[in-house]
Formats: C-alpha cells, sequence, structure tokens
C-alpha cells in the first residue's frame, strides 16, 4: 500500500516538474524567458518550449500584435497666424525589440503608452505650428502625419517598437473660435437672406408697376377704340336722323316732342304747372298749329 502511495506521488511530482518546464509559444506572442532576473532568451518562434523549472526560470509574454494609442486629451496647438486648432490623432505601433521594450517599459503595456502619447503631441505641436488653418484643414494633412511619423521613429527604437502608422482623426477649431465662426456664418447667412427678400420686393415692385402701367395702356387704347365706335355710331344716328326728318317735318316734331315728354315726366311724383294751351301738349292734343285748347269741364 505505501508503495503505490509513492508511485502515485512520485507521478505527480514528475508531473508538475514537467508543467513547470514546458510552455506554450503562440504566433501572436514573444516569449521572454528570465534566469534569476535576467533576461536570458527572447523566443519569437511558436510551438513547444522547455526551460528550468521556477525559480531557475520564468517566463514573461508580450503581445506582438499591432497596438492602438488614441490621443488621451484634446489640447489647443497654434498655427502658424496663432490661430488655436484641436487635434485628435492615433497611432499603431507594435513591439520589435523585446529585449529594448522589457529595458524601457517593463512588461506593462500601459507603461509605453503614457510616455509615448506626450512625444507624440509634442511631434503634433511641431507640424502644426509651421502650417497655416486653411493649410491643416485642405492640403498638409498628409504631410502633418508624414512629418509625424518621422518625428517619432528614433523615439520608438528606444522603447524597443515600431510605429506603423499615424492618423489624424479630427481637425477643428477650439470651443470659444467655434462659436464665434458659427455667428459670422449666421450673420453672413442673415445678410445674403436680407439682400434676396430686398431683391426679391424691388422685382415684385418692378413686375407690379409695369402691370399698372400695362393696365392703364390697355383701359386708355379700349376708351379710344369705344369713343371712337361710339362718335362713328353717333355720326350715322345725326345722319339717319336728318335724313328721316328732312323727309317728313312733321314726324320730326311729333318725335322731337315725344322725347320732351320722356325727358319731363321721368317720375310719377313730378308735378309741372304749365298752361295746357300751350305749344308743349300740342302733339298730345293731336293737332297742328292754331289747335283749340281743350273745353273747361262743366260746373
Amino acid at each position: 500500500m505505501n508503495r503505490i502511495g509513492l508511485i502515485v506521488a512520485s507521478a505527480l511530482l514528475l508531473l508538475m516538474l514537467t508543467s513547470s518546464t514546458l510552455y506554450i509559444v503562440d504566433q501572436r506572442q514573444f516569449a521572454v524567458v528570465y534566469a534569476l532576473g535576467e533576461i536570458k532568451e527572447v523566443i519569437t518562434e511558436p510551438g513547444l518550449k522547455v526551460k528550468l523549472p521556477p525559480p531557475f526560470q520564468n517566463v514573461v509574454f508580450l503581445d506582438r500584435r499591432v497596438q492602438t494609442l488614441d490621443s488621451p486629451e484634446t489640447r489647443p496647438i497654434f498655427t502658424a497666424e496663432k490661430k488655436s486648432l484641436v487635434i485628435d490623432w492615433l497611432i499603431k505601433w507594435r513591439i520589435v525589440d523585446a529585449r529594448q521594450f522589457i529595458r524601457n517599459n517593463g512588461v506593462d503595456m500601459r507603461n509605453v503608452e503614457n510616455r509615448l502619447s506626450p512625444i507624440v503631441q509634442a511631434a503634433f505641436n511641431e507640424e502644426v505650428t509651421k502650417r497655416t488653418v486653411q493649410a491643416m484643414l485642405a492640403t498638409d494633412r498628409e504631410r502633418v502625419m508624414q512629418g509625424v511619423r518621422s518625428r517619432l521613429a528614433d523615439e520608438a527604437k528606444s522603447f524597443g517598437i515600431d510605429i506603423v502608422d499615424v492618423r489624424i482623426k479630427r481637425v477643428d477649431f477650439s470651443a470659444n473660435i467655434t462659436d464665434s465662426i458659427y455667428r459670422r456664418m449666421e450673420s453672413e447667412r442673415k445678410r445674403v437672406a436680407n439682400e434676396l427678400r430686398s431683391t426679391g420686393a424691388a422685382e415684385g415692385e418692378k413686375i407690379r408697376a409695369d402691370a399698372d402701367r400695362q393696365r392703364e395702356v390697355i383701359v386708355a387704347e379700349a376708351y379710344r377704340d369705344a369713343q371712337k365706335v361710339k362718335g362713328d355710331g353717333d355720326a350715322r344716328a345725326s345722319a339717319l336722323f336728318a335724313d328721316a326728318f328732312g323727309r317728313d317735318p312733321q314726324f320730326a316734331q311729333f318725335y322731337r316732342s315725344l322725347e320732351a315728354y320722356r325727358a319731363s315726366f321721368r317720375s310719377k311724383s313730378d308735378v309741372m304747372v304749365v298752361d295746357p294751351g300751350g305749344d308743349f301738349f300740342k302733339a298730345m292734343r293731336g293737332g297742328g298749329p292754331g289747335a283749340a285748347p281743350p273745353a273747361p269741364p262743366r260746373k
């Protein structure tokens, strides 16, 4: 029984010893082997590896994939004409020298990011201060990114890393300048709108004045033509009346009497005091000149 327990204990001890000496290196990692606190070896090839058991040797793994560092805060940067810009950036980096990386930063990725951020910000400051706002917004963004990348190349070597890419995510004015720009844009849009309204009002008045003039011309021409037609009609009527009256003078006298009656007795309430024997009522009496007046009524 004791012999079986000894065999099991020996097997367990052997298994623990074997597991402490074997480790697997992933293709996405560096394996750094320490021997009593000193870097003994950096393994880059993936696979199953063997080392001495602790505390003689220990293994630390570093990520060899591309890492991203974003700008931690947005600080204003002054351009060549002393305008304040806010730039958001990011950089892509990866470890290329594990020994140098550990010597300068340890094994924590956050250490290199905390040290690298102010260096990147300073490189952007140097590039932006040489350019104008127009260049930063339109033409020189690619040159700025290339300039920052070249400035970071030497610094990256001391960190044991390689700068893969540098990108500008956003270029904007600071808050106070942005507000003033928006106010200026708003006032400019209002000025343009007022100009368009005044131009439209002037065009409207011009169109209305032209329409009124055309209306007056059309009405005047129509009145002229109407008066001409009326005059022609009156002249023809007068000619017809003169011809008819010339043929029969008694009919003419009778017709003029009827016209006089029509003009005199326009309303039933009209009252006239005249001599019944006068010439005015001759046509009513049916007599010609010299007809006797009507007999007075009997009493």
